[in-house]
């Protein structure tokens, strides 16, 4: 082994190993053991939240492997509809000058696979960097052939049995990309914006309670009140009830709509009066319906006002309501419509006020553009009868959410499920599989001949196919089954499905995991005819955030990039990887500045194994995960402080006899305890990752490997290994080479480069000889290699000698000095203790002499170490310098009294505390324990020397 760790040395190298020798493949032996990527956008890169549900994945798979399980991870990525589209428009334009339009849609989507060929695989590069045990081989993409006919099948039958239909209904519409797009890909943020409160005149001279003759409705979107057909308010507020059923004569249009009553308005905000306008609204919409109030569309696809209002019914039924637009307000963009309508309420006379509004506004997250609900003819699938079936699936426990408290998330939107939009108004996807004749009617099939053919259509009359295409989240919902080769009924499809766990974010419990368990079950039977669950884990898994709480975004400029964590990044690159193309200068010179302090020597190179590990330890049950840079720098040192043991260990036992045959072998105290301390490591480390508590088994592996292991084992064979017979070198090197071999094993399946590396030198030793760690068997726990009294002695030793270097702490005395050591209180179990582990203590603690008193001993002024009831005395006299250790201890006690002064006046600041992140106070506040910790000890080491 080489003398330091290198991680850039060994990962690409060992990795493109593991790929060509086929090791990711199932093995076709053992029970199926089986988990579906969630397929990342063919666009995308690795982000932070990849890299941590890639790093559980894996584990998962690689210790599952290791237990004997024939395991599939299935790979593979999703086509990205709207960003694929946007990518190739933008090289399109900025290349040639050149809209899709220009090329036509056959000729567009050729540019699109090209590019895909050419760079669609960033991401897969990605994942293999982070070491992920994908079988590449299966790799699968959602517009593949295969894919594509599942996504058709599904489509055709569920329209045969009338889950699928077209409709005229709100949606979230993108005035920019002229699409419908889902809920996901809506960016509400927080706005000042403002309210406007107009007169509406009440139509036939009817007045209100208090003699007016109009009501007083508030908005934030006056241009909407063009298509307005109706106002609503609480049916118990007694201003209005003698209005309900009465009418209004809308300003501008003079078009009569009516007075509801409806619980939505509510009585304590504002007037009590909201207009409804079930055409670009969701609220409003359900308020209509509950009315049964027409519904007048006035906008077109760009947001630009119509010059006649389109009127319909609930189910989509064109009206014969005369809608009217003025032509002053045609062709003109919601936002300058919006000034216009204010200007003339304001001439009207019909402006009461304007206030300041605090509001949610929804942007699309790939056109940064305001979305519009807008009334368009989609595609809809009927999801009442699909969830009943898959809500049964969550109560009996067929599928369970781990944490258990996402169940009542999955519940609460199945409860309350809407029919699903299926179709986007782009070109890249899987086009709808149905024509229309010149007459209008649709006809639904796998192809235009099977439409032909079913229907009795004769070839001369046109059939023109439907131009939308299906949401990516349609063909992602059949991932479970559509890529073992349904409708197929194949071997893979047989083996591995149901698959066992599904790693996703809460984000997308509804979007995806509900989605994918409602076609799965409708899909898919057992022999028996019952419907199948698509996994039989959900583990949900937290958003990691900055180190300040706050989510991750390119705008914030505090989004990292893991391959940067993995290779390392100076800081100019950094810089222009952050802002670069930022098309904002002041928002780029910002983010450049915090760049800069944050990271002033840019980011260092950690290692995939540092990285995965990092991962592991805060996969807490949280729903959110500050990272700490500064952890990943502790689990470098842990990747490191693994290598210089290892070398430790190999120098040790290289070319020397390690037991591995009939030889005597006399196993020493230390030995037997580290077997045992190993042994229940082994249970703790298996319990944690059965449960999905990948920090805790982190944290399992972590303790014993730098603390019971390198820390405290290998210290303690130094006395055996130089002054120890033949046969108890002997056995002192096999528990060297057993221990650290098994623990190798054991941590594979959290950091697979390091371990796979060092495992390659110390197998030998152990008598094994086999590739790669990867397919060896995972550790089991052993109960006969637990001996309880051996552990027991042992820890005695340690809190021995920990007991003597806290007093040579405390002090300031040299860990070099001899000290004579007094024994008090000894029971008959310390007596024993002591006499058979007096060159252990002697040595370790670096004791000249260590005597026993008895009762009537009278013991010199002494520094105390407690060890269950028995006292360890060091005297002091002549070990320190007491007036020069009190002039250092009062120095550090005022330092440390500024330093409490400092944070008690920071979180006493009301103002400090009003403006700072929540994240920020908990720091201060836990600095300021930590200091009066310190202060304490400070003062206790003050009295005690005093004393002397």
């Amino acid at each position: 082994m080489e003398k330091t760790f290198n991680p850039q040395a060994i990962e690409s190298e060992l990795y493109n190993s593991w790929e060509e020798k086929g090791y990711f493949k199932p093995s076709g032996e053992g029970t199926p053991y089986s988990i579906m990527i969630p397929p990342p956008n063919v666009t995308g890169s690795l982000h932070m939240g990849h890299a941590f549900q890639d790093t559980i994945m894996d584990t998962l798979i690689r210790y599952k492997r290791m237990k004997g399980n024939n395991t599939l991870w299935q790979v593979g990525t999703d086509h990205a509809g709207i960003a694929t589209q946007m990518v190739v428009e933008r090289k399109l334009a900025a290349e040639e000058g050149k809209t899709r339009h220009d090329l036509g849609r056959d000729a567009f989507i050729d540019r699109i696979w090209d590019w895909k060929k050419e760079s669609g695989g960033t991401i897969t590069k990605q994942l293999r960097r982070l070491g992920a045990s994908v079988d590449w081989d299966r790799e699968r993409f959602t517009m593949d052939e295969g894919l594509s006919e599942a996504v058709k099948e599904v489509f055709v039958r569920l329209h045969k049995e009338d889950l699928i239909y077209r409709g005229k209904r709100l949606v979230n519409w993108d005035p920019k990309l002229h699409t419908a797009i889902s809920d996901l890909e809506v960016e509400n943020k927080d706005k000042q914006g403002h309210m406007w409160n107009f007169r509406y005149p009440l139509a036939d001279g009817v007045k209100t309670k208090d003699g007016k003759d109009y009501i007083v409705v508030a908005t934030t979107r006056p241009e909407t009140m063009l298509g307005d057909t109706g106002v609503a308010v609480n049916p118990d507020d007694e201003r209005y009830q003698d209005l309900i059923g009465k009418d209004i004569l809308l300003p501008i249009v003079n078009r009569r709509i009516t007075i509801v009553g409806d619980e939505h308005a509510d009585m304590e905000k504002g007037t009590g009066c909201v207009k409804i306008t079930p055409a670009h609204d969701f609220n409003d919409n359900e308020v209509g319906k509950r009315h049964q109030l027409p519904m007048i569309n006035i906008f077109d696809k760009d947001a630009a006002i119509l010059t006649q209002g389109e009127s319909y019914t609930f189910d989509g039924k064109e009206l014969e309501l005369d809608a009217p637009i003025p032509e002053r307000f045609h062709g003109l963009d919601r936002f300058a419509a919006r000034k216009a309508i204010v200007a003339e309420f304001e001439a009207l006379g019909l402006l009461e006020v304007i206030d300041d509004h605090s509001l949610t506004v929804p942007y699309g997250d790939r056109s940064g553009v305001v979305i519009e609900p807008l009334l368009t003819d989609q595609w809809y699938v009927r999801v009442a009868p699909l969830a009943e079936p898959a809500k049964q699936a969550v109560a009996d426990g067929e599928i369970k959410f781990v944490p258990q408290q996402y169940e009542n998330m999955y519940n609460a939107w199945m409860n309350d499920i809407q029919d699903w939009c299926i179709s986007r108004q782009l070109w890249w996807g899987h086009r709808i599989p149905a024509w229309y004749d010149e007459q209008g009617n649709v006809y639904v099939g796998r192809d235009e001949a099977e439409v032909r053919s079913e229907n009795n259509i004769a070839d001369d009359v046109v059939l023109t196919q439907d131009e939308d295409v299906l949401d990516t989240w349609f063909s992602s919902a059949l991932w479970t089954f559509s890529t073992l080769g349904w409708p197929e009924q194949t071997e893979d499809l047989k083996t591995f499905h149901p698959t066992d766990v599904l790693v996703t974010g809460f984000d997308i419990i509804f979007f995806w995991v509900a989605r994918m368990i409602m076609m799965t079950m409708h899909f898919n039977k057992d022999e028996n005819g019952k419907a199948q669950v698509p996994f039989k884990t959900v583990y949900v898994t937290g958003l990691i955030r900055d180190e300040n709480g706050d989510k991750m975004s390119k705008s914030k400029g505090n989004v990292l990039d893991p391959i940067d964590m993995i290779d390392g990044i100076d800081l100019e690159s950094l810089v222009e990887k952050r802002c670069g193309n930022m098309m904002q200068p002041q928002l780029a010179k910002k983010i450049e500045k915090n760049t800069r302090k944050t990271f002033e020597n840019g980011i260092e190179a950690h290692g995939t194994d540092a990285l995965r590990f990092t991962l592991a330890a805060m996969a807490s049950t949280g729903r959110d995960i500050n990272w700490d840079m500064s952890r990943l720098e502790g689990y470098r040192n842990f990747c490191n402080k693994l290598w210089n043991a290892s070398r430790y260990v190999l120098m040790n036992t290289e070319e020397h006899d390690c037991g591995f045959n009939d030889a005597e072998k006399e196993y020493s105290l230390a030995d037997r305890w580290i077997l045992g301390q190993f042994q229940n490591t082994v249970r703790t480390y298996n319990e944690h990752l059965d449960n999905y508590r990948f920090d805790l088994a982190a944290n399992t592996v972590y303790e014993f490997t730098w603390n019971q292991f390198c820390d405290w084992y290998l210290e303690l064979t130094k006395p055996v290994l130089f002054k120890g017979n033949e046969a108890q070198q002997r056995a002192t090197r096999h528990t060297l080479v057993t221990i650290l071999e098994q623990l190798l094993r054991l941590m594979h399946p959290l950091m697979p480069y390091i371990t796979e590396t060092i495992w390659k030198s110390v197998a030998p030793l152990a008598g094994i000889k086999a590739d790669t760690i990867m397919n060896q068997a995972f550790p089991e726990f052993d109960a006969s290699k637990v001996d309880e009294a051996a552990m027991a002695d042992l820890d005695w030793v340690k809190s021995f000698i920990v007991g003597i270097r806290n007093i040579r702490g405390e002090m300031d005395i040299s860990p070099n000095k001899p000290l004579n050591a007094f024994i008090k209180n000894a029971g008959t179990e310390d007596i024993r203790r002591l006499t058979a582990n007096q060159s252990f203590l002697q040595g370790l603690a670096k004791l000249e002499t260590i005597d026993v008193l008895s009762e009537s001993d009278e013991a010199p002024a002494s520094a105390t170490a407690l060890v269950g009831e028995m006292e360890i005395l060091i005297p002091m006299a002549g070990l320190i310098d007491v007036e020069a250790e009190l002039a250092r201890i009062e120095k550090n006690i005022e330092k440390i009294s500024k330093d409490l002064g400092r944070i008690q006046g920071k979180l006493s600041n009301e103002k400090f505390v009003s403006k700072a992140p929540e994240a920020v106070i908990e720091k201060e506040k836990a600095k300021l324990e930590e200091v009066q910790t310190a202060l304490a000890k400070l003062e206790e080491q003050k009295a005690t020397i005093q004393a002397l």
